[in-house]
Parts: structure tokens; C-alpha cells; sequence
């Protein structure tokens, strides 16, 4: 499955939830407009019935679904790909093992030249952030819009930001360079299928052309 060059990138939450709510509200952010799920699990039970569940539920909706930083779990569960650090040798080894059609994203932080390395060993799309406070990573180093307006300039694979983004705040990370918003807490701390629709709107926003006089 190929992945998207625009939209909401819907990451699990997991604390404290059982598997069929997190299967329900990700189904309920795809309803929402969500175009690639990541599952994403630091406490993991039986990730790989979850995985297998959600990979799932994403298929009946043509979404893709990828696995955060565990390439055998992916395997195992038929996802369409793995997220990573940066670690020498990662992608590599992650498109010998999942093939030539995976999705392998690779997390850059606030590096542009670590986003030109994955970029030439072949990651599908770069990750920047946090670019805001995240309750999901309070610890994360932040990141600047400045480098997105860079990114944007030397990259040819997708942008993807990342970090306390709300419909409120993400509109400025679009128009610096990033094609796809990951959200976390923003979506699945409440009604996600309504909260994947407000972000939708950003989105729907910079494909509108402006009218005659309206500039």
C-alpha cells in the first residue's frame, strides 16, 4: 500500500486502553480523514493480536498501517511498514526484511542532514518534531518550523511533523514544508473522529483556490 503525500497521520494511544478501544478510535480517526496509522506501543500486552487487528480495520479502509520501531512485529503482522530512529544500518536492514514496497519512516528530529541520509538509503518520508509541548514526548528535544521551510527546499520524499499539534497550531507547519501532521494526544484524547475532522480542514484549506479579487 502506498503511502499518502498528504494528510492526518493518526498515532495510537495506548495507556490505559483496552484493544478493541484502541481498534475503535482508530477506525473512528479514519472515518475522521486519518490517511496512515501508525501503532505505537510503549506498554505492550499482545501487541501481536492488536497489530494483526489493526492492520485490519486499516485495510477495509485502504489506509495503511505501519509499526513503530519493530520490524518483526510488523513482519508478523502483515503491516505495510515500520517507523525508526535513526540508528546506522536501520533502513537498510528494514527494506531487506519487509521488501522492496514498505513504508519505512525515519524519525530526523530537527536534523537536515540526517533527513538527506535516510532520504538517500531510501526511507519512504522523514519525520521533524516536536515543534510543540507533547504530553506523548514532554521529554523530546523541540524543533524548528525553520527547518521544515529547509526540508521542504532539499527533500524530494514526504514531511512529516510531528509534536503537540492541534488544529489550532498546524496550519503554520503546512505552509513551512510538512505534508503530513502526526498526531497522538490531539486526536484520541477525546471524540477522534471528530478531532481527525478538524484537522481535515486544514488540509481541505490549502487545496482551495482562491477566488476572483480574493487573493
Amino acid at each position: 500500500m502506498r503511502f499518502p503525500s498528504r494528510g492526518l497521520y493518526a498515532i495510537t494511544q495506548t495507556d490505559n486502553k483496552s484493544g478493541a478501544t484502541i481498534i475503535n478510535e482508530v477506525e473512528a480517526a479514519i472515518k475522521g480523514g486519518a490517511v496512515i496509522v501508525q501503532y505505537r506501543d510503549k506498554n505492550p500486552t499482545d501487541a501481536g493480536l492488536l497489530a494483526k487487528a489493526l492492520v485490519k480495520i486499516c485495510h477495509r479502509y485502504d489506509v495503511p498501517l505501519i509499526i513503530n520501531d519493530d520490524v518483526e512485529l510488523a513482519v508478523m503482522a502483515g503491516a505495510d511498514g515500520v517507523h525508526i530512529g535513526k540508528e546506522d544500518g536501520a533502513i537498510t536492514q528494514a527494506r531487506i526484511r519487509l521488501g522492496n514496497d514498505a513504508i519505512i519512516g525515519v524519525s530526523c528530529y530537527d536534523f537536515i542532514e540526517q533527513a538527506l541520509d535516510a532520504q538517500a538509503q531510501g526511507a519512504t518520508y522523514v519525520a521533524f518534531g516536536r515543534f510543540f509541548p507533547s504530553s506523548s514526548k514532554p521529554q523530546a528535544a523541540p524543533a524548528k518550523i525553520e527547518t521544515l521551510r529547509q526540508a521542504k527546499q532539499q527533500l524530494t520524499i514526504p514531511i512529516v511533523a510531528i509534536g503537540g499539534i492541534l488544529p489550532e497550531n498546524g496550519a503554520q507547519l503546512l505552509a513551512a514544508g510538512a505534508d503530513l501532521l502526526a498526531v497522538i494526544g490531539g486526536l484520541f484524547d477525546s471524540q477522534p473522529e471528530q478531532s481527525a475532522r478538524a484537522y481535515q480542514t486544514l488540509f481541505n484549506d490549502r487545496t482551495q483556490t482562491p477566488k476572483p479579487g480574493h487573493e
